[in-house]
């Protein structure tokens, strides 16, 4: 257990219902992602200072950032222009710490399988000016990221894993 809850397992999946559908979500470690389509990147970008840095859309719901592949990039370039774009932050470094496969169960989207690299960097922040669909930035503790960080519902052990992988998982 972790501040976050229950830490899921290889392969196990989670149920995370959104937008109507049935999406099964689960953890799959390095170095190979598992089939499904492409879907992006999102990290846990940690300072020199240890706060994690938080993105939201509205200001009052905070979370990770990241985003989907453009045409012909890798996991990695996802996550380095994502980070820049979104959180107006540079990747100074990067670990990958596994992916998720989302499987939609049943919904209008019934059988679409999805996959998303998920990341540790180490970010430099640079000056405050959101270009994208973010307008808020903000760092907090990494000791207090279970406090300010947004899950989707049903998705926390998915979160508990990630952040366990890396290295800032909180004892309960």
């Amino acid at each position: 257990m972790t501040a976050f809850g229950r830490v899921t397992l290889d392969a196990e999946e989670v149920r995370a219902p959104g937008n109507g559908d049935d999406w099964r979500l689960a953890w799959h470690p390095p170095p190979a992602a598992p089939p499904g389509e492409p879907h992006g990147a999102n990290a846990f970008c940690v300072t020199a200072d240890d706060d994690v840095v938080l993105i939201s859309s509205d200001g009052a719901r905070w979370g990770w950032p990241g985003g989907r592949p453009e045409p012909g990039e890798s996991w990695q370039q996802t996550l380095e222009r994502e980070i820049l774009e979104e959180a107006c932050a540079r990747v100074t470094g990067a670990r990958l710490l596994g992916f998720v496969r989302g499987r939609c169960a049943d919904g209008r989207e019934k059988g679409l399988v999805l996959v998303r690299s998920i990341w540790r960097a180490d970010v430099t922040l640079l000056p405050w000016r959101p270009e994208h669909e973010i307008p808020f930035r903000r760092t907090a503790p990494a000791s207090e990221l279970a406090r300010y960080l947004w899950t989707e519902p049903g998705a926390k052990p998915i979160y508990a894993r990630a952040a366990r992988e890396a290295g800032l998982a909180l004892p309960n």
